[in-house]
């Protein structure tokens, strides 16, 4: 069987601006060519899946089930504005200083670690070596080089914050393989090279 080649979206500042904490839809803010990027990508072949770490769910500010309404949201939002339906989201509510202690997990599945990455992968049959990260910070980078894609860094979300807490530390000699301002321009130059 032919595995399939995909496109891994960080949520928070790639498909939507970044607020901090996203615990209501009312907030939920689409960049204006998320709809036409993500089309672009997925008449290339691309299979798009949204991998984001949620620590709102750990800070006790949402559910696991109020982060999957959320999402379902933005999917309904961004078919609405002329993008293809977004059926795959995958999120980490732990954090390694969770305010709810059941969240205070060194888990697989927190980025920069690879563990969302390599589920889908296995569920969705996934070649993770002809498919793409990007993201807006160094942990999605990370996260994708060490699933072995080609990494794409876009600077419409935290690409200039310190990284976030994680177990481990951080590969700061980790550098993408392509950056670009918005997803527009990543997903131009995927299509193009695909």
């Amino acid at each position: 069987m032919v595995k399939r080649k995909a496109v891994f979206l960080d949520r928070d500042g790639v498909i939507v601006e970044d607020v901090d904490c996203l615990v209501r839809a009312e907030d939920i803010r689409i960049f204006g060519y998320v709809p036409q990027a993500l089309r672009t990508l997925r008449e290339k072949g691309f299979e798009l899946v949204v991998v984001s770490n949620q620590p709102v769910v750990a800070r006790g500010l949402v559910s696991e089930e109020g982060v999957g309404k959320l999402n379902r949201e933005i999917a309904a939002q961004i078919e609405k504005l002329g993008g293809p339906l977004l059926e795959h989201f995958y999120f980490c509510p732990h954090h390694p200083n969770a305010t709810l202690p059941e969240y205070r997990v060194n888990c697989e599945c927190r980025k920069p670690r690879t563990g969302m990455l390599r589920e889908a992968a296995t569920f969705h049959s996934i070649d993770l070596s002809r498919s793409i990260m990007v993201g807006d910070r160094i942990t999605d980078i990370i996260a994708g080089r060490d699933a072995g894609c080609v990494t794409v860094m876009v600077e419409t979300g935290e690409h200039l914050k310190p990284p976030i807490e994680t177990p481990g530390g951080i590969d700061f000699g980790a550098t993408p393989d392509k950056v670009f301002p918005t997803l527009e321009e990543a997903a131009a130059w995927i299509a193009e090279d695909a």
